[in-house]
């Protein structure tokens, strides 16, 4: 059974930092991509960030590049979203995904992933 959990997730200020992190069992982690999606009331679920199973090249939307660091520590099993300068317009719900591939191709898409987990909110006041 494979799980994805994510943690990490709070308040803070507009201009704060926050690091989300996941941890993911039940299959071999190192042969899949990992991304990041977020979804914030009234908007469908979109990828913000991905990084494929050798942890390069990675990719970021543009309304997070520059802002935003992912990682991946293939020996915990972890990836991590490490989130800068945060911004009003980042407040949403944020999930961890396994993608259904080694790498990232079409990374925005919610339905290039294969498990997910539960979410964490993510609130950014001005």
């Amino acid at each position: 059974q494979v799980k994805v959990q994510e943690s990490g997730g709070g308040s803070v200020q507009a201009g704060g930092s926050l690091t989300l992190s996941c941890t993911v069992s039940g299959l071999n982690f190192d042969e899949y991509a990992m991304g990041w999606i977020r979804q914030d009331p009234g908007n469908e679920r979109k990828g913000i960030s991905c990084i494929p199973d050798d942890g390069r090249p990675i990719f970021y939307d543009d309304s997070v590049d520059g802002r935003f660091t992912i990682s991946r520590d293939n020996t915990k099993r972890t990836v991590t979203l490490q989130m800068g300068r945060l911004r009003v317009g980042d407040t949403a719900r944020y999930y961890c995904a396994v993608k259904s591939v080694r790498s990232c191709g079409f990374y925005r898409r919610a339905t290039e992933y294969d498990y997910w987990g539960q979410g964490t909110q993510v609130t950014v006041s001005s």
